[in-house]
């Protein structure tokens, strides 16, 4: 063989080792399942770097994302697992003995956790205790602990339409209130919902007035039902006034009901002065005149006790009822001791009641009740039914 044939062996030898060498030198693109890698190359030679990445709901198998091209492939081989779930956060709520088993590391798929919830909110299954699962998804469930509002509510004059135990998030109610009271906007009825604060807005049930009886008087509102401070005009009927001697006028709705009555009266008819009551007189200074609707008021004397209304009005030229005053009693300790009876107790007895008070006995030492009724009595307009006692044999 000649040196020029030898010289061209050697040449296709080089580069056929130099071809074979740079074949085992590269590596291909990886395959990488729910992933995908940079930079994009063909080839890449020996000791090249890529990252790599997983697809959502995906974790890379080690911690390393930067793989390296080798004569034996990718280290470490680039492989993207189901991702697992980081150690679960209870708003609302807590793991139960969570101090015992925190893991330092992701918790596995299909690990579960037993967990609570605070007051005021529940489990999906309407408990405060369940369990909470690591799926492919994530926590399930992803709330584990929900809002809800209880119907015990503070709704004075008022009460839920529903009744369920409790109310979840973002649910909406009805409430009523009670005959003689309305919502803050003037219904019968209103609507509440339950949000993380509470329910909202808060409920609340107001007095209100029915519609007045007008008495020779009118008005030009319609409505039938007043909330609290509503204000109502009224006029009176032509040749009529108020009792401020006026033909215009307005009431209000107050807590205990409409501030006056809505009435006028013939301005022509007036009272003379108010009529005498015995053991009583009026409270002001008798006038000879007194206007139509004008009013008086009575007291009786001391121990005397009024019976009947003390104001009385002037309608219609004539005064309305007068009260009387009951006669007081006196204990008369003669008839005590012949009916052999004494006071019950020491610190309560005294000689003068007004009617309607009571007054307890006891029988002497040596004495029993003589019949059924009972040794404790009432002053009746002047009148004590004693009880009497006979000596016990």
């Amino acid at each position: 063989m000649g040196w020029s044939n030898m010289l061209f062996l050697a040449i296709v030898l080089t580069l056929w080792l130099s071809t074979a060498k740079g074949e085992e030198m590269t590596c291909s693109p990886p395959s990488i399942e729910n992933g995908d890698y940079i930079p994009h190359r063909i080839k890449h030679r020996a000791d090249d770097e890529i990252s790599y990445r997983c697809k959502d709901g995906f974790y890379p198998a080690t911690r390393e994302t930067v793989v390296k091209c080798t004569s034996t492939g990718w280290i470490p081989a680039p492989r993207c697992i189901l991702k697992p779930c980081d150690f679960p956060q209870i708003n609302n709520g807590g793991l139960v003995y969570k101090e015992m088993f925190r893991p330092y590391f992701p918790v596995a798929i299909g690990k579960h956790y037993i967990y609570y919830c605070n007051r005021g909110f529940v489990t999906p299954s309407n408990r405060r205790w369940h369990s909470i699962r690591c799926t492919t998804q994530g926590w399930k469930p992803a709330v584990p602990c929900r809002k809800i509002c209880s119907k015990n509510i503070e709704l004075e004059n008022g009460f839920l339409s529903e009744t369920h135990y409790i109310y979840s998030l973002n649910k909406t109610t009805q409430y009523r209130c009670k005959p003689g009271y309305v919502t803050s906007n003037g219904k019968m009825s209103g609507s509440i919902t339950c949000l993380q604060n509470g329910w909202s807005p808060q409920p609340s049930c107001i007095k209100s007035c029915d519609r007045p009886v007008f008495e020779n008087a009118g008005t030009e509102n319609n409505s039938t039902l007043f909330k609290l401070n509503d204000e109502l005009d009224y006029e009176c009927d032509v040749g009529y006034v108020n009792k401020h001697n006026r033909t215009r006028d307005s009431i209000i709705c107050n807590d205990d009901g409409w501030s006056a009555v809505p009435s006028c009266h013939d301005s022509t008819k007036t009272c003379g002065p108010p009529p005498p009551i015995d053991n009583g007189d009026i409270t002001s200074f008798p006038l000879p005149v007194y206007a139509p609707l004008s009013s008086v008021e009575y007291q009786c004397q001391s121990l005397y006790q009024l019976q009947g209304n003390k104001k009385i009005t002037c309608r219609n030229g004539e005064w309305s009822e007068k009260p009387k005053c009951l006669d007081p009693c006196i204990v008369s300790e003669e008839i005590m001791k012949k009916h052999n009876i004494i006071f019950r107790w020491k610190e309560k007895q005294k000689r003068y009641y007004k009617s309607g008070e009571m007054q307890e006995f006891k029988c002497k030492s040596g004495y029993h009740r003589a019949t059924s009724q009972r040794l404790q009595t009432f002053c009746i307009e002047g009148h004590i039914n004693y009880p009497t006692c006979t000596k016990s044999q």
